[in-house]
This record gives structure tokens, sequence and C-alpha cells, in this order.
């Protein structure tokens, strides 16, 4: 079951004629009812399908003829007709000839394509032998719930299902880790004929995404998230709007996000309006990644161009880079890979860039400072609250700025031993509301102390923060916490978490890219989605 990395030969799309048209989108009708049917079609052609797929065995009272005949000749679009039965994960359980009689019905009466399984493809393909209309097709259709195959038993499985007469081959797996995606990206590039090619559950997501880079025949887009015809399949407004698939062809880079939990990100939304906005050939994807190792060795070629790191990954990738950053191994953590030219890997952390250019410019703001100056950081006294990821960011930072810093965290051990490292001094969170050596300090708060729920919380009191001149919270959900508006209250600038979110944000562009962020374009999408 081992996934070969991928070579960039793997990925120059074969000139054979299965490529030669550019992946259609198919959005399945769920409905129970004719009815409901007629209308999802109509949905399906203003949200841009090219394909729709009746699914005949959610109809509840499904008469053939009339009802195929109505479906078939009001669809606004191709129709794909399928019957999936119960021992293939559908719904029908009644006799297999009259199921198999449908299908020919439909065939008959104008379907574009239609769906047969490979168990009874070979004897149906038969009973249609010399009727088929001029431009009808048949999909032969294998799916597997339960893992993907090695890459040999996929191979095994596409000359089965072209051995029973298909026009178009369908193999659907079940993702176990997203690179058994690679196995059916291989099978779909190399393949002679048209594929169809889709590995399903959350972590297979990409193989439904990057289908047109791999020369997918079609891929399925749901009408509404609630209305998915399997397991992991996108919305198709989310694949046009969202992804750009429109967009995406054989040499698109892929970027994407490599976290776990990931599906809540807003990144992709970010980077694939700002790869439009200039018209670079890339996209920006949700990858769900269990073993860091074990992606990178599987998507090694240089079209899997560079990632962004959240978390619980962002100790572990340090692991398997070429390159770091110097500051970025300073701090142990990193957010932001990008493939060199030569195939290595190189990590930044922009977390800490994106946070200090937000307190910086407030500071320059409030001193009336010239910006080519020295950073207006220096000398002033920096109080980091919790020494996790982000307050590593933030004091080596502002050290790197020469501010003095300060580490306050809940237990003193860590607070010191990353106090030791900026060299700074240390104290714990408890300590805080007693220590103002001076005035006009800057306050950056990285504990969840004040985050959703726990909305009221604050992790210093509101009668400290006037020895502050800037306070700034990572906190983003909500965006305005307790100690912001305290400290606003109190007379002290504040800083958004939002801004380091954006800015850390223009930095990952400028190193996927080599081009400055459209950073109006970035704050409109985060005022409009976050």
């Amino acid at each position: 079951m081992g996934s070969l990395p991928f070579t960039v030969s793997d990925l120059q799309t074969s000139t054979s004629g299965a490529r030669s048209s550019p992946t259609l989108l198919c959005t399945p009708l769920m409905g129970t009812t004719v009815d409901q049917m007629l209308i999802e079609m109509r949905k399906a052609k203003e949200i841009g399908s090219d394909i729709v797929e009746i699914r005949l065995d959610c109809l509840r009272n499904f008469n053939p003829r009339p009802d195929l005949e109505v479906l078939i000749k009001r669809s606004p679009l191709p129709t794909l007709v399928t019957y999936r039965p119960i021992w293939e994960g559908g719904q029908y359980e009644g006799d297999e000839t009259k199921r198999q009689d449908a299908l020919r019905l439909a065939m008959e009466l104008g379907a574009d394509y239609i769906d047969v399984e490979l168990e009874v493809a070979h004897d149906f393909n038969n009973s249609i032998y010399g009727k088929k209309p001029e431009n009808f097709k048949v999909i032969v259709s294998s799916h597997n719930f339960h893992n993907t195959p090695s890459s040999e038993a996929i191979g095994n499985l596409v000359a089965r299902i072209q051995a029973t007469g298909a026009d178009i081959v369908k193999i659907a797996t079940t993702a176990l880790d997203i690179t058994d995606c690679a196995r059916i990206f291989q099978i779909m590039v190399h393949s002679q004929v048209p594929t169809i090619g889709i590995v399903m559950g959350e972590r297979g997501l990409i193989s439904r995404l990057l289908s047109p880079k791999f020369g997918g025949y079609l891929t399925y887009g749901a009408l509404e998230a609630g209305a998915i015809s399997a397991p992991g399949q996108p919305t198709a407004k989310d694949l046009l709007d969202l992804y750009n698939f429109r967009l995406i062809g054989p040499d698109t880079r892929v970027y994407g996000i490599i976290g776990k939990p990931v599906g809540h990100s807003k990144s992709p939304l970010l980077f694939n309006a700002a790869f439009k906005s200039v018209g670079l050939d890339a996209v920006y994807v949700h990858f769900l990644v269990d073993d860091v190792k074990k992606f990178f060795d599987t998507y090694s070629s240089s079209d899997w161009a560079g990632c962004s790191c959240t978390i619980p990954h962002k100790e572990a990738a340090l692991k398997c880079m070429n390159e770091i950053d110097p500051i970025a191994k300073k701090i142990g953590a990193i957010n932001n890979i990008v493939r060199r030219s030569d195939g290595g890997l190189m990590a930044f952390n922009t977390d800490y860039i994106g946070a200090i250019a937000g307190i910086e410019d407030q500071l320059r703001g409030l001193n009336g400072t010239n910006p080519a100056a020295d950073s207006p950081l220096a000398g002033k006294l920096f109080v980091v609250l919790g020494a996790g990821g982000a307050g590593k960011s933030l004091a080596y930072g502002a050290a790197q700025k020469g501010a003095r810093v300060v580490v306050a965290n809940r237990t003193y051990e860590r607070a010191k031993e990353l106090a030791d490292k900026v060299g700074g001094q240390a104290m714990t969170l408890a300590e805080v509301d007693n220590f103002h050596p001076e005035e006009g300090m800057v306050l950056a708060n990285t504990t969840s102390v004040g985050m959703k729920p726990k909305i009221d919380e604050t992790p210093i009191s509101k009668q400290s923060l006037k020895h502050y001149c800037l306070v700034f919270d990572a906190i983003y959900t909500p965006k305005e916490t307790r100690l912001l508006r305290e400290a606003r209250e109190t007379g002290a600038t504040i800083v958004y978490g939002t801004e380091m979110l954006i800015r850390q944000g223009f930095e990952q562009y400028k190193n996927f890219t080599g081009l400055p962020a459209p950073e109006e374009l970035f704050r409109q999408l985060m005022e409009k989605h976050a």
C-alpha cells in the first residue's frame, strides 16, 4: 500500500486524447421526487455545473418511462443517469433486471451518460452492443468504501473496467491518509482512456479539487453542503468560487494549508482570490495531514510548491526541512514552507513578522517616527504573556528589534526557559498586575484567556493597563477581546489579533510568489469573511 513519491515526469500530462478536454463539473441530484429534481437541475445550471447526475435510487416512487422522459427532456444540462444498488453504496434494493432495464431506457430516451457498476458491466454492455446512440457514453464504476489499494491493484482494476467495454473508467476509493490520493493521481495521468478518479472522505478532498490538474474526466460538486452523494464531496459553488476550479490545469502549482483539523481555515479564500487577481496559475487547498513526513515524501515534485503549516504540525514539520530561516529555527516552530528551485524545502516563521510589523506601525503612529528609522520597539519594555508558540514568536521578534523582553507564563519554569533564550526576565502571570517599573510599556497577550467562548475573561487587570502605551492581543475570536476594550478605555493604543493574521499572510504570499501581497484585497476579504 506504499505511496510512490511523485516524480516530475508523473505530472507531465500525456498527449493521449483522454486529456484533450477540460474536466467537467457534475452535480448529483438527490431529490426524492421528479419535481424536486427539476428544481435542482435549474439550480445546478445557475451555479455553473456542466452535467447533472440523476440518482434514480433517490426517487421515492419511480415510474421509469414517464419519469425518465421528463427528467431527461427537461434537463437544462447534459444528463448522467445512475441507479445505484445497495450493494454498491446506493439506495436501490429491488430486482436487478428492472434496474438495468431502467438504465437501458435512459439511453434510449436520450441520456448523455449512464453509470453502471463493474460487477454487472460486462453483461450490461453486451446487452446494448450495437444499439448505442452516437454521443452516448457508458461509465463503468467501482467503489471501494474501505481503503485505497496499491498502485498495482488500481492498475489491474482499470484494466478490468476497460475490458467490459467501458467508454469512461470511474474508480472511487477511500482515503485513510492524504497520500492515498497520489496513487489515484498517477492512474489518472497515465490512463489512455477517459478516467474519473476520486478518493472519498475528508482526507481525499484534494483528489476532487485537483481533478483538472491530473486530467480527470469529471468531478462531483454538491448543490448544498447537506446534499452530498459521497463522503468528502465539496459543493459545486466552493469548487468554482473558492478554489477557482475552472482555472486549474496540468501546470497549476499547488499550495495549501497542512493541519489537523484544517477544514475551518480561511486561508484558501485569501490565497485563491489573490492568485486569481494577478493571473497566477496556482491553487491553494486544505491539506488534512496526519503524518507530515509521509506527506512531504509523497508530494515531492516541483508542482507541490509550498504550504502554510498550522497546529499540530508546526514543530514536527521542522524535521522535514532542508533549510530553516534562522529566526524560525530559534523559535522552534514554522508556519510557512516553500519549495526551492532545487526541490528542497525552506521554512519560515511569518507569525512573528506579522505581529511585530503591526505593533511597530502603531508605535510609529504614536511617536510620529519615520518608517525608515530604527524600530520604535528599540529600548522598549516588552511584556509577553504566555510562552507557547506565539509567545516564542513575539519574544524573539521583539528582542531582535532591540526591545527589553519580559516573559510571563502560568508556570514560571516555561517563562524562565524562554526569557533566558532572548536575554530577558521571567515571572508568573500572577505577578504581572503588580509589575510596572516604568510607564509606556508594550503588552502582548498570547495566552487563550479571553478567547471564545470565555469572552468575559482577561489576563491582566484594567488598573494595571494604564502603565502600557500599546496592547496587542493574539486572539482574534472575538476580534475585540475584553483586554483590548479595557486597554482602549485606559488610553492605550491597541493592535488586534486579526492584524497578525493578515500580515503573516502578506509575508507568506511574498515567500510563495516572490510578489508583494495584494494587501487591500486581503483586508477586504478578512473583513467580509472572518
